[in-house]
């Protein structure tokens, strides 16, 4: 019996069979890209892999990457595998302290150092005498680098296998809470997880088609790992863009013009702002509800968004307010919630044509088992399971069920077509003085959907009653210190708490909305790099104010 082809297999056939096909494009500057086939990708990665294996590293080595998305990413993940290692990635906005606890605990025994911003800010957290490799794309060095090394080293070469049960990717989670985790994911499952992930990406977006995406989540992230580059490893006729700044996003998006686009919440919700920031929404409400002229509005916005070509677009990391998603469908984007976790490679839950909901995040994808504990907890087995916690067999007994079910944290509700609805966490639940149990993120998706609003959070440990703070809009932050607008921020959002409130049941209505003195950010500590709020973080700094805002007047309080 013929063993079952792994990531790596068929990485090694589009080498073969698409050499000459551009796989990668890569921005270097000054609106200049330049082009990577398949062909020369797995050459650089091949001679790479040859230099990875003349270090003679323990079996199983593990090599690190700090490095904001670009092709060399790719390439050097392909050189680790190749070579006979696993990757460590680490998220590119990580703080010293954490950079030198991931390469300590992972014991990664070479770095690959590329796109950063704040490297001198992070240069301390390496470790002394740990080797290290440049990419092009690096900040001033004296390392190494990736051009020198491969122009001096000739290529492996034949065919390579790893065994099934080998580890591939050692992902360290965000770390919203405590010290990150490294999440162990083997070629077999990992292989799994991708084939299933490529099957839905085909479904919603029309078939076999070549799909066009642009790469900016960080790759560092499960999400984008597991959608973007894994599954073109094994479907092979994917052409990933990648962006090259914040301010180039827009020309980086209409360079690629994809046809798969994913993202994440706070993102859907910037470029809903950024769309209002041009046209009022109930003027824009009005036009598209006019025949004809609506849908050409429509395709005008996406246009103007660089969206006007997706197929399928996709959210996942964080739940998306139920109104958004039909906004974007209004416009006629096929907006496709998910949800999935660094601990099953990404692939549990999808939106389907068929199968899909604003609010809920779709049915459970082939080959995934899912029930509900009696608390409600969302018990999920995928073929992408993680093997386990590196080092920490600890966390593996209280993750898993006896049977082998993954303990996600979450809460959730399935309906009798078995899609699924996000209803809170497990450990994000808090009790007020009144003794009853709040669940945040329903109440913060409501909050979330309210144009003057880009992120929430919903506190209250001990009060009388719960209490959200609220970073305003990015495009109406600049205006907040004019006294009569924020006169017109304050009467909005009363409203909005009094329509909240409505809905809620008593002990869950809340006593008043705080805006936030400024934005939350992965640089202040306030979001992870998946772009999740850092509870804990916001809670701790705001605490000495809180018994104040109790005793002030009003509903609506600037912190």
């Amino acid at each position: 019996m013929a063993a079952k082809k792994l990531i790596l297999d068929y990485i090694q056939e589009h080498e073969a069979s698409r050499a000459g096909q551009v796989y990668l494009t890569q921005p270097v500057g000054g609106g200049q890209t330049v082009d990577y086939t398949w062909g020369q990708a797995m050459e650089q990665a091949r001679r790479m892999a040859a230099h990875l294996k003349a270090q003679n590293f323990e079996p199983g080595f593990r090599i690190a990457i700090l490095s904001k998305n670009c092709a060399h990413f790719v390439m050097a993940e392909l050189a680790i595998w190749l070579a006979g290692g696993t990757t460590v990635a680490i998220f590119p906005t990580e703080t010293a302290d954490t950079v030198r606890y991931v390469l300590e605990h992972s014991g990664a025994s070479l770095l690959f150092v590329g796109k950063l911003d704040t490297w001198e800010q992070q240069k301390p957290g390496v470790p002394a005498g740990l080797p290290c490799i440049a990419f092009p794309l690096a900040p001033k060095n004296d390392f190494d680098t990736w051009d020198k090394v491969i122009a001096r080293t000739k290529p492996l070469t034949g065919h390579i296998q790893r065994a099934p049960t080998d580890i591939c990717i050692l992902m360290y989670t965000s770390g919203s809470t405590g010290q990150p985790k490294g999440v162990m994911h083997s070629f077999e499952r990992a292989t799994a997880a991708s084939e299933g992930i490529v099957g839905c990406l085909k479904d919603n977006a029309g078939g076999d088609i070549d799909i066009r995406v642009l790469s900016y989540l960080p790759l560092a992230h499960i999400f984008e790992r597991a959608w973007v580059e894994c599954a073109s490893f094994v479907y092979g006729r994917s052409h990933i863009y990648f962006a090259e700044t914040l301010e180039t996003f827009l020309a980086d998006l209409n360079r690629a013009r994809p046809n798969v686009f994913i993202s994440v919440p706070r993102l859907w919700l910037k470029f809903q702002h950024g769309v209002f920031s041009k046209m009022p929404p109930k003027k824009l409400n009005r036009l598209l509800g006019i025949p004809i002229l609506g849908r050409i509005v429509a395709k005008k916005v996406l246009k103007g968004l660089g969206l006007d070509q997706v197929l399928m677009a996709g959210s996942g990391s964080a739940p998306i307010p139920a109104e958004l998603v039909a906004w974007y469908r209004k416009l006629g984007l096929n907006l496709l919630e998910g949800y999935a976790m660094t601990e099953d490679f990404a692939y549990s839950f999808s939106s389907t044509d068929a199968f899909n909901a604003p609010g809920c995040v779709g049915v459970a994808n082939p080959g995934v088992e899912v029930r509900l504990s009696d608390d409600g907890e969302i018990l999920i087995k995928s073929p992408g399971k993680l093997v386990g916690y590196y080092k920490r067999p600890d966390l593996d007994a209280e993750v898993f069920t006896e049977d082998g079910f993954f303990r996600t944290g979450d809460k959730g509700e399935l309906n009798a077509r078995g899609i699924l609805k996000l209803t809170g966490r497990v450990k994000e639940l808090f009790k007020t003085a009144k003794g009853k149990y709040v669940a945040p993120a329903p109440i913060e998706n409501l909050l979330n959907s309210h144009p003057f609003i880009e992120m929430s959070m919903v506190s209250g440990v001990g009060q009388p009653s719960a209490y959200a703070m609220v970073v305003l809009g990015e495009d109406i932050r600049p205006k907040q210190n004019d006294p009569a607008f924020r006169k017109e921020v304050e009467q909005e959002l009363s409203t909005l708490l009094k329509q909240i409130n409505a809905d809620l049941a008593d002990y869950e209505q809340l006593r008043m909305l705080v805006i936030a003195p400024e934005p939350w950010s992965i640089e202040n500590g306030c979001l992870t790099p998946t772009m999740k709020i850092k509870r804990n973080r916001i809670e701790s700094a705001v605490e000495p104010k809180v018994e104040i805002w109790y005793t002030t007047k009003g509903v609506v309080q600037w912190a």
